[in-house]
C-alpha cells in the first residue's frame, strides 16, 4: 500500500474490501491519484474489514458483494450495527438490477459496477459522502416512482430469498452450475445444494429443473427491464 499523503485533516480516508488482490491494487491506485484521497486499508474477508474498521477509521468503505468466506451484503449489515449510517459503496461485477435494492437497504449508499470502475468509483465516493445515493439513473427514476406512486410495493417471491440464498439464485439464473457456484462463493458443493433446496422451497418450486427454469427467466426479465 502506498504511503499516506500529507494532506492534513482534509483527507479522505478509504477502505477497499474486495477478494481480488488486482482488483484491490486498482482501486488503490486509481483512489490515491486524487489529491485528498487515500486507501488506508485493505481486505479481503468481512473479518478482515472490521478488524480495519476499528484499527484505521476511514471515512468510506469501498465494499464488493462477492467476498472471500462471506458476503458483502452481509459485512454491510454488521458496519451498520457497529456503525450506524457509516458511507458504503458497493462496487460489484453483478448487474445493478439484481443486487442494488438489496444492498440499499442494508444500509449502502451507492453502487457502482466493476464495468465502470474507472470512469464511476471516485465520483460514487464524493457523492456518498455528501450523504446522498449514488445509483444510476435508471434505479434513480425506479425508486423515485415508488416513493412518488406512495402506493405499498409489490412483494416479489424473490424478496423471501435471504442475501445468500438469492447471490445462488442469481448465478443459477446465469447458467452456473453447483461446482462453480461453490467455487465463486468460497463455499462447499454441499452448502450450495442445501441453499438450493432452501431457495425450492420458498419458490414452491418441486424440482432443480423448475428451479432453472424459473431463474433463467427471473434473470432474463431483469435484464431487459
Amino acid at each position: 500500500m502506498q504511503t499516506p499523503k500529507a494532506n492534513g485533516n482534509n483527507t479522505i480516508n478509504v477502505l477497499i474490501v474486495d477478494d481480488h488482490e488486482i482488483m484491490r491494487q486498482g482501486l488503490t491506485q486509481l483512489i490515491n491519484q486524487e489529491t485528498d484521497m487515500i486507501v488506508c486499508a485493505e481486505a479481503e474477508d468481512a473479518a478482515g474489514a472490521l478488524d480495519a474498521m476499528s484499527e484505521h477509521q476511514p471515512n468510506i468503505a469501498v465494499v464488493d458483494i462477492s467476498l472471500k468466506d462471506s458476503s458483502g451484503i452481509e459485512l454491510i449489515k454488521d458496519i451498520m450495527v457497529r456503525w450506524p449510517g457509516f458511507p458504503v459503496l458497493v462496487l460489484s461485477m453483478h448487474e445493478e438490477s439484481f443486487y442494488a435494492e438489496r444492498v440499499l437497504r442494508a444500509g449502502a449508499k451507492g453502487y457502482v459496477s466493476k464495468a465502470e470502475v474507472s470512469s464511476k468509483v471516485v465520483d460514487g465516493i464524493r457523492t456518498v459522502l455528501k450523504g446522498d445515493l449514488y445509483v444510476s439513473e435508471k434505479l434513480a427514476s425506479k425508486l423515485l416512482s415508488g416513493i412518488v406512486g406512495g402506493s405499498a410495493p409489490e412483494v416479489s417471491p424473490i424478496d423471501r430469498l435471504s442475501d445468500r440464498e438469492f447471490e445462488v439464485f442469481e448465478m443459477i439464473g446465469r447458467g452456473q452450475q453447483m461446482r462453480d457456484i461453490a467455487s465463486k462463493l468460497h463455499l462447499s458443493v454441499k452448502t450450495v445444494e442445501a441453499h438450493r433446496e432452501h431457495i425450492k422451497k420458498k419458490l414452491n418450486l418441486d424440482s432443480a429443473n423448475e428451479l432453472l427454469t424459473y431463474a433463467l427467466q427471473w434473470a432474463q426479465l431483469e435484464r431487459d427491464a
